[in-house]
């Protein structure tokens, strides 16, 4: 088949293929195909019309959506260009302004005036201009090229597509592939670099139930945090300035405190990270077999270290609570997601897919023998699945290593440019840079503790066929009897002789370095065996690259024949961070049989779980005291405060932050996490389990006014009080 006809076939296919749809809540959809979903979300209670959602030619909800510092969601809420988040989104934030004597992770904070507001260095957010098709561009570049130079081809048309919609002007641009590279899109945005802090709540309220209550449900997490974009004279993206004003938004989100109801219409609209839906049954055993074992039981090293040391003191928790507070998110996440795929028995249901598939390929041109295909790429790959893991979650999780190999780099070009004198500035500032990140994060009893762990547990876990030669000659020099013993003599080795671990060490070897010195630091003979590329190259051959070339080759093939056989069925690409609309309902479930889960909490429950001093459970006085009072004023419900709610929306990382929408296109709530009987939904959805969970706008609202005082913030906000009858006995209302 010629290349241009094989694109008008795929271009067909994805037409056809929105033709009705799969499931009411499953999906995460493209905006500017959300017309298709029309009629069915009209069904389920969606008021407003498709141009509403997303319009290049007016202002449209989509122009109120952010993402927020390429990691999470946000949207606006004011005429101010006011931005609602997570807590967890906003952490770090709170985490890099936070001293033992100005603690606002652990007291909160909430600016009473544009001067108070802090500015974050190097957080950013993203507002999509539009996107665009440009499979007909891609595919034409693709004509004759080899598999294995198929990536760099698109990359370098990719750069070109890009470079012609934005040379010129302010905007960034991304071209992205979806349905496994059968389709690709532009995606046009305009960044702004100067956000501020605007209002977080302490982390006992942000961070309630910590890891215990982490993608659980029922929850009572105020997980919201509150920032502002601002611009220039001319409301233009601008550097932080002191001069800079408020960014005037083209749109903001109105907010409903009407309250909800089981079966209410609910809309999340935000940048979905990553799903693997089309994951086979090969890619479901290889992940709860070998993967994702060795990501949870390297990250649980991690854990205990720094939480051992975080215990000791204020200074070394506050440190370190950012590292371990996105550590531990997916240290629970992947023992959930295994727990769910063997539970929901996903490799049986994705293996009867596919004998489904082969016998429906026996009577199409489709390869018979794509499913077998699959089979034999995994079996070569997977006897190095382990130590594939290791590299990131493990070899490489001493940030010591990659500094060590940047320092190198950066000396060895220092001596290269030695007489260009701005260079050698411009390098020396980063050096700078380099050791106050790494000072800002730096434990030396952790991680000590933790390079030795990781090092016995490799040579525990890895195939001693695949041990690389330096691993066996640090046993054969530091020998103390066992591996463990051997590895921790070979730890405080380093960090007692090398100038490249210790950050004040740093600082004096880097006022006057050399290549001499370099080369004879242990800690960078060490690290140097440990560059990325370098080490796959050295240790796998071309296995890896073999596997990975192979598997992508299979996913286009397979995705396209699944266009093919499902023609007719309305879905969804994989999630990949571009912009995406999921629609549901507010929806109660049950997690198993007698036991039927309410679509709400409250701050009953909050209290009921408090913990005096406890870690995860403690709660602020404030909150104490007006749940003391009842003093929920207009934020009330039945006499109580909600705080949390669920629904059926389709959502992963990179939601988070995302708004939450009635059929009005109100904000109801901030969606910020998924449920763990459906931990299995990156890969399955499950439509009996798969629920969003989102604090309540109420709650946010609440906060911000009645704990945190900033009345200011409430009077930016526009907020529809057509609100549920609430008994006046039940209500205390703000006294004027």
């Amino acid at each position: 088949m010629n290349r241009l006809k094989y694109v008008s076939v795929i271009l067909m296919a994805f037409v056809l293929f929105l033709a009705q749809p799969l499931k009411a809540d499953e999906g995460m959809w493209l905006p500017m195909l959300i017309g298709k979903n029309y009629e069915q979300m009209k069904k389920q209670g969606f008021k407003l019309t498709p141009e509403d959602l997303y319009s290049v030619n007016k202002a449209s909800i989509k122009d109120a959506i952010v993402s927020f510092g390429g990691f999470c969601t946000g949207e606006i809420v004011s005429k101010n260009g006011l931005i609602f988040t997570n807590h967890h989104c906003g952490y770090d934030a709170a985490a890099s302004n936070s001293t033992p004597e100005n603690n606002i992770l652990d007291n909160g904070f909430y600016a009473k005036s544009f001067q108070e507001e802090k500015p974050i260095k190097g957080l950013f957010v993203r507002f999509l201009v539009r996107m665009e098709d440009v499979t007909p561009k891609i595919m034409a570049a693709l004509v004759g090229v080899e598999e294995k130079d198929k990536a760099a081809k698109i990359a370098e048309v990719s750069k070109k597509i890009t470079s012609d919609v934005t040379s010129g002007t302010t905007m960034e641009a991304d071209v992205r592939d979806i349905y496994k590279a059968n389709q690709y899109l532009l995606f046009i945005y305009e960044r702004f670099n100067d956000i501020r802090l605007v209002g977080i709540p302490s982390q006992s309220i942000g961070k309630f139930g910590g890891d215990t209550d982490n993608w659980e449900w029922p929850r009572q997490t105020g997980d919201f945090s509150v920032f502002r974009v601002y611009a220039d004279a001319n409301n233009k993206s601008a550097a932080y300035s002191e001069n800079n004003k408020p960014y005037t938004p083209k749109k903001s989100l109105p907010i409903s405190i009407k309250g909800i109801k089981n079966g209410d219409f609910s809309m999340v609209y935000g940048f979905p990270g990553r799903t693997d839906r089309y994951l086979t049954s090969f890619g479901v055993n290889l992940a709860t077999e070998k993967t994702n074992p060795t990501i949870v039981k390297l990250r649980d090293i991690r854990l205990k270290a720094w939480k051992e040391e975080m215990d000791k003191s204020v200074d070394t928790r506050l440190k370190l609570s950012s590292q371990y507070a996105n550590i531990a998110n997916y240290w629970k996440y992947f023992i959930g997601q295994t727990e769910q795929l063997k539970r929901l028995k996903i490799q049986d249901e994705k293996q009867k897919q596919e004998a489904d598939f082969t016998k429906w390929a026996a009577s199409s041109s489709v390869n018979v023998n794509l499913i077998s295909a699959y089979k034999n790429a995994y079996a070569a790959y997977e006897p190095y699945a382990v130590h594939i893991t290791y590299i990131n979650e493990g070899l490489l999780a001493s940030s010591f290593i990659r500094n060590a190999n940047q320092i190198g780099s950066m000396i060895k070009s220092m001596i290269a440019r030695k007489d260009d004198a701005a260079y050698l500035s411009q390098v020396n500032q980063n050096l700078n840079v380099l050791v106050n990140n790494y000072q800002n994060t730096y434990s030396e009893i952790a991680d000590k503790k933790i390079f030795a762990q990781i090092l016995t547990s490799f040579y525990q876990d890895v195939p001693k066929s695949q041990h690389p030669k330096f691993i066996t000659l640090i046993l054969e020099d530091f020998w103390k009897g066992s591996a463990e013993a051997s590895f921790k003599n070979y730890a405080d080795h380093l960090w007692e002789k090398s100038n490249l671990i210790d950050p004040e060490k740093m600082r004096t070897f880097l006022s006057n370095p050399s290549m001499e010195a370099l080369e004879n630091d242990p800690a960078y003979k060490y690290a140097v065996n440990l560059v990325p590329q370098d080490y796959v190259k050295n240790n796998f051959g071309t296995v890896l690259s073999d596997f990975q070339t192979e598997k992508n080759r299979l996913d286009n093939l397979y995705l396209k024949a699944l266009l093919e056989k499902n023609k007719g069925i309305l879905s969804y690409p994989d999630a990949n961070s571009t912009m995406r609309i999921s629609y549901g309902t507010i929806q109660n479930y049950s997690p198993k049989d007698g036991i039927t889960y309410d679509i709400k909490t409250t701050i009953d429950g909050m209290v009921a779980k408090y913990q005096p001093g406890d870690d995860e459970f403690d709660l602020p006085k404030s909150l104490l005291e007006a749940y003391a009072k009842r003093d929920f004023r207009e934020y009330a419900e039945g006499g109580t405060l909600p705080v949390g709610f669920i629904s059926n929306n389709d959502i992963t990382g990179g939601n988070s932050g995302s708004p939450v929408l009635n059929g009005n296109g109100e904000l109801i709530g901030i969606a910020f996490d998924g449920n763990w009987e459906a931990m299995s939904g990156d890969i399955a959805f499950d439509k009996q389990y798969k629920r969003t969970i989102s604090v309540d706008i109420r709650f946010v609202l609440w906060c911000i006014d009645v704990l945190g005082g900033a009345r200011n913030i409430i009077d930016e906000l526009d907020i529809r009080t057509n609100k549920l009858p609430v008994p006046k006995d039940k209500l205390i209302m703000k006294k004027q």
